[in-house]
């Protein structure tokens, strides 16, 4: 666990949750696009595309919105699935971060989805870590949404560090 008082601000907490989030929003945005450009676009637009190629004009101006409803719900899914399933997401597990309650226990469905429904819309996201970082809690580690569920990001091992333990040391030289 984390040798930091949750009542002291960490800087570098938060960037690793920072990293830890552009790590997950590119795994997540790849498959988003795909199905945006590739499915949606085709089936809402079909006149602006034509054997793989968009032609003049494309998607008008609003579609871009879609692009970043997909890519919320997206993001909603997988933050909860992950959160609830294993405790992190990938990027929280590269970094050695996990999610629990306050009170240590592993976090819940409906808790995980309390704490990411900010994830839905960039800007929500944006709000709710400010006020997390701006406003006294009983735990600096949390964004304003970890408040309302009851959950905390932890630090469980040091970031980009293994989890498998060393080799065995090699056998001793047989006597001459």
């Amino acid at each position: 666990m984390s040798t930091q008082s949750s009542s002291q601000f960490d800087i570098n907490h938060w960037l690793l949750r920072l990293v830890a989030f552009i790590i997950d929003s590119i795994i997540i945005g790849i498959p988003a696009a795909i199905i945006y450009y590739f499915i949606i676009v085709p089936l809402v637009w079909p006149a602006t595309y034509l054997y793989g190629v968009y032609l003049y004009g494309g998607a008008p101006w609003w579609g871009f919105l879609l692009l970043w409803f997909i890519l919320g719900i997206i993001e909603l899914l997988y933050f909860v699935l992950l959160e609830a399933s294993s405790g992190a997401t990938v990027g929280k597990k590269i970094l050695g971060l996990q999610v629990q309650m306050t009170n240590g226990s592993k976090v819940t469905f409906d808790k995980a989805f309390i704490r990411n429904i900010s994830k839905i819309y960039g800007l929500l996201l944006l709000l709710d870590w400010i006020l997390g970082v701006a406003t006294l809690g009983p735990d600096q580690r949390q964004k304003y949404t970890d408040r309302i569920a009851g959950t905390t990001v932890v630090s469980v091992k040091p970031a980009f560090t293994s989890t498998t333990p060393p080799p065995p040391p090699p056998p001793p030289p047989p006597p001459s």
